[in-house]
């Protein structure tokens, strides 16, 4: 029996656990030794995973496939780096769609500001990758990445993503160092993806970090849950929103969502607790500098108005997904399960049964499906939306 029987699911947040050096088959070779110099992350491999690389061959490793589904995690995980066993993979989990993002290249390997060039080449190789990788099942939604540090460079990076495939682009929430995110010329990126009618994501690894200087406190090192200090902690995890909150202001005090209503945006693993806060701040900047501000009077809705016809945000399965749905609304929300990473759990889906005992059945149809199916617009084949029944009684 699948994870998901009974009812439609659409997964907003999943992985590929891409192997260490796989990035490199896809990079020009003259560019190789560059960006091993340059980028953040290493490009070696480990013996723990390179057991792991050896037991997805293992049959009796294999034969459990089934009952370990939601308990292996990351390279351990059945479909983590193999494109065939991915198809596996989502006809246990039951779900109609995984919009599948990377593991290595979150941020673009630190690349965009330091040497925009080879951010380039680096995100063209992984949309390429990510394409190769979900070409196998159409249920594999492959996103393609989009530096913003050349306003130039942008829109050509976009419409080859999309050529290649992608069926959603994400951008970093980071501002970038030269100019804000909602310039001018970044219209034709917008217009590329619009008229795709195909989404705008954020997701987490984007952002920017909090100061290297809190984790000096005079104690002990805290490290994160994998052991490292590179990673997430308690405290750095109070600075993953913060960019994300400026950057949609930005977009929308700008007028990048009033010049392109069709246009939806995603924030994927950035949480959603702050969500109602930032929708009441934003309102309440508009209503004070209204009147001094002549972007402001170009506005023909509330700012929180325009996030609610096209912001679309995931939950983490920890946080209180019922009042946060309540305290914003209901048509904002999208269920992930960050499969195959350790942070999306053993069963997110029970974790957002917990926090929607109360929801009206309207309200969780939304949040497993028809957000998702708003999100990604043409994205999302139109027979993947709905299972058979449902698509019956929708005409």
């Amino acid at each position: 029996m699948a994870y998901v029987n009974d009812r439609t699911v659409h997964d907003a947040d999943a992985h590929v656990m891409e192997l260490p050096q796989k990035i490199l088959d896809y990079l020009p070779k003259h560019q190789i030794q560059a960006f091993t110099e340059k980028a953040n992350k290493p490009v070696t491999v480990s013996q723990d995973l390179e057991r792991a690389i050896a037991l997805q061959a293992d049959t009796r490793f294999r034969a459990e496939d089934e009952s370990q589904l939601m308990l292996r995690k990351n390279h351990l995980a059945l479909g983590a780096f193999i494109p065939e066993d991915r198809v596996k993979t989502l006809d246990l989990l039951g779900f109609r769609s995984q919009l599948i993002f990377t593991t290595a290249a979150l941020g673009n390997f630190g690349l965009d500001e330091r040497d925009p060039k080879l951010a380039q080449a680096a995100a063209r190789a992984h949309n390429t990758m990510n394409t190769d990788f979900c070409a196998v099942d159409e249920r594999m939604l492959a996103t393609g990445y989009v530096p913003l540090s050349d306003l130039a460079a942008a829109p050509k990076i976009a419409e080859e993503a999309i050529a290649l495939g992608c069926k959603g682009l994400v951008i970093p929430s980071a501002c970038p160092a030269n100019h804000s995110p909602s310039h001018l010329a970044l219209d034709r990126l917008w217009a590329i993806a619009s008229e795709a009618q195909i989404p705008i994501l954020f997701h987490v690894g984007g952002e920017e970090k909090m100061a290297a200087a809190y984790a000096n406190n005079g104690g002990e090192r805290v490290l994160d849950f994998h052991g490292g200090d590179e990673n997430f902690t308690g405290l750095s995890f109070m600075a993953i929103p913060l960019a994300i909150w400026q950057t949609m202001t930005a977009l929308i005090f700008d007028g990048v969502l009033e010049r392109f209503p069709t246009l939806r945006f995603g924030a994927i693993e950035l949480g959603a607790a702050w969500l109602p806060s930032w929708l009441q701040t934003m309102d309440a900047g508009f209503a004070a500098f209204k009147k001094g501000e002549a972007r402001l009077q170009k506005l023909s809705l509330l700012p929180s108005e325009y996030a609610r016809r096209q912001l679309r945000v995931t939950p983490y399965s920890h946080e209180p997904t019922e009042w946060i749905l309540n305290q914003s609304d209901p048509t904002m929300l999208l269920f992930s399960s960050d499969f195959p990473h350790v942070e999306g759990g053993r069963n997110p889906l029970k974790r957002f049964e917990d926090q929607l005992l109360n929801a009206a059945p309207a309200s969780k149809d939304r949040f497993y499906r028809d957000n998702f199916i708003d999100l990604m617009g043409e994205g999302l084949a139109s027979h993947l939306r709905y299972s058979k029944s449902e698509a019956a009684t929708q005409h």
